[in-house]
This record gives structure tokens, sequence and C-alpha cells, in this order.
């Protein structure tokens, strides 16, 4: 209810009211949503990642700044932080203090995360981070900043680094609000950095792991952006048939005028919908496995094969198409043979 009643279209436009919207958020626990309860979480299942795709039905520019922070800033320090960084940065971004940014995208190095040109030369004790990075949600409203960057040139990708930086840091300064064309209430900012001093334990993982550090990060992340997908269409899926019932024209809602028209897409739309739900629980099922270190892929598959749906439907979603009928009945449920019918 919270979502419907503070969320509207123009959300994804404005940045108005975000900074409460995102306290409000931390106060009901969706900054530490799959957080164990000892670092200020709710320790929720994976799966319930799929509330993330309900605010994108109302505004994707907050699902991405609260995606964001949970699935680029909050479960790369859970998976991979050590203790003394979990204690120290963990436990405020779980409970809403603390917001967090990841920072990979440069202008010549983002989908090719090996060509990163930002540096972080070692000192010793710590190291002198040098560089820029674009694109950056929540760039200028974050508290702690996930960083990329090359540590070791000629170790090639096995030169690179992860670490975390802090709002106010000496030579860290952040760059105007982009000016984008779409999801314009998302804050979106340039990071520099100018002989950055960090600490060497603010560094995550063993040294070389950033490359793969960034890989699994993101590689979770896809999962929250899949649900925001599945917002964003059930969103205008909706908006779109209750549009259809109070539009008039000549008298009647455009709804009954184009019944014959719009009741079979709406009865395959809405089937279609549901099933790509079904393989994005799916994937949310095998992901937290994968998160865990505890069944191998092919282990994974077995083991979906074997639950109550609807994550037993994973082994009819291993195309990216979802079969339906091409013409259903007005109630939707009469199907050609060797069609499915999704029951979710």
């Amino acid at each position: 209810m919270f979502f419907k009643n503070s969320f509207t279209p123009s959300s994804t436009f404005s940045p108005i009211g975000f900074p409460e919207k995102l306290e409000k958020m931390g106060e009901l626990g969706f900054h530490g949503i799959g957080v164990p309860e000892n670092y200020g979480g709710l320790n929720c299942d994976i799966k319930t990642e799929m509330a993330f795709g309900e605010i994108a039905s109302d505004s994707f520019a907050f699902s991405q700044s609260i995606g964001v922070h949970t699935g680029l800033g909050v479960y790369p320090v859970l998976l991979y932080g050590n203790d003394t960084q979990k204690e120290k940065y963990l436990k405020p971004l779980a409970k809403g203090s603390a917001l967090g940014a990841f920072c990979l995208s440069e202008p010549e190095a983002g989908s090719d995360a090996t060509s990163q040109k930002t540096t972080a030369i070692d000192h010793g004790d710590h190291y002198l981070l040098n560089g820029t990075k674009n694109w950056i949600t929540n760039g200028g409203t974050a508290d702690y900043y996930i960083v990329i960057a090359q540590t070791d040139r000629d170790k090639g990708h096995h030169g690179i680094n992860a670490f975390i930086l802090e709002k106010g840091m000496d030579g860290f300064s952040i760059g105007p609000k982009e000016d984008k064309l779409g999801i314009r209430g998302s804050d979106t900012h340039s990071l520099m950095f100018h002989n950055v001093k960090i600490p060497k334990e603010n560094r995550i993982g063993e040294n070389g792991f950033g490359f793969k550090f960034a890989m699994k990060t993101l590689s979770g992340g896809r999962i929250g952006i899949a649900a925001q997908a599945l917002g964003i269409a059930s969103g205008a899926y909706e908006r779109a048939r209750d549009y259809a019932k109070i539009r008039s024209a000549f008298g009647k809602e455009i709804y009954r005028m184009t019944k014959e028209a719009l009741r079979p897409k709406e009865h395959t739309m809405y089937p279609s919908l549901k099933g790509e739900t079904a393989s994005h629980l799916c994937a949310l099922f095998n992901q937290s496995f994968i998160r865990s270190k505890k069944l191998s892929r092919s282990a994974l598959l077995r083991k979906c094969k074997k639950q109550s749906k609807p994550l037993g439907l994973v082994k009819l979603f291993k195309s990216k198409s979802l079969p339906i009928a091409k013409k259903p009945s007005v109630r939707g449920k009469r199907y050609k043979k060797g069609q499915i019918r999704i029951k979710i």
C-alpha cells in the first residue's frame, strides 16, 4: 500500500520527495531486505526481490535507486566483505541510515570492465585513487561507494580491485546531476577522484579480486533488473486495462466498444506476463543457491524440476518466449493441444 500511495508515473521524471521516500523505505526494512538480522536486515528470502518489481510498476526511477542500493551496494559487502567491513558499512546500509552506490562505468569502460582507466596505486598502508566514473546511480545521494579500479595494469583483469569509499574523503568530488532523456528522477552523476587516500582495509577481498567481484555483483544485479522489467510490464498492462474501462466515446466505454478486439489481447497479455513472473521466480531460486555456493548449476536445474510450482516451471522456460494460445476463448481457458496453460 505504501507504494501505491507514494508513487505516481511522474515519479520517473522528478526526484521530488525521493529522500523522504528512501528514508521511509529504510524504516520499513527494504534497504536490508535480504541481510541477516544481526547486521540490521530483515533476513528475507532472495525471492522478495520481486518487491522491487512492484515499485517499478509505479516509479522505475525510484526502483532504480533502491535497487542499486540493495543489489550493488548492500549484497556485495554482505557476500564478499570481511567482518570489519560488514560491521562498519553493512549495518548502516541495511538499516537505511546510509545509501550505497556502485562505481564501474567510465567514459571508455563499462561493458568492457577490463579497460579501467581509474587507478589505485599501492602506497604501503593505503592506495591513492585517481580517475573518473560516469553515470553513477545514487552518485549525489550515496554515503558509501564501491569503486572498481586498476591497481596493476601489467596483470590485466587480475590487477583490478574493489574499494569502499566514503563521501567527503579528500580529493573526492561529485559532478552535476546528469540531464538525461529518461528515468530523470534517478540521481545520476559523474564522480572524480584526485589522489583520494583509501585505507588498505577498505579493499574488498584479496588483491586482484576486483574483476571477479564486479562480474559476480553484476550477475546478481541482473535478477533485480528482470524484476523491474516485469514491474513495468505489469504497470503498463494495468493502466491500459483501467484506462480502456473509463475512457468513453459515443456514450460507451471504449473497452465495451472494442471488446472483440481488446479482450483476446487481454487474455493473451495476462498469462504471458504471469508466465514470465514464474520464470523470474525460478531465476531467483537459482540465484539464491548460487550466492550461497551450495549447489552447482546442473544440481540447481535438477532441484528446480522437483519443486512445486511456480519454481517447478523452470523446465518450461528454457527458451526466451512463452508458448501461449494465439486465439484463446473469451474466458481464456481453452488452449490448443500441446500448448501450455500457466496457473500461478
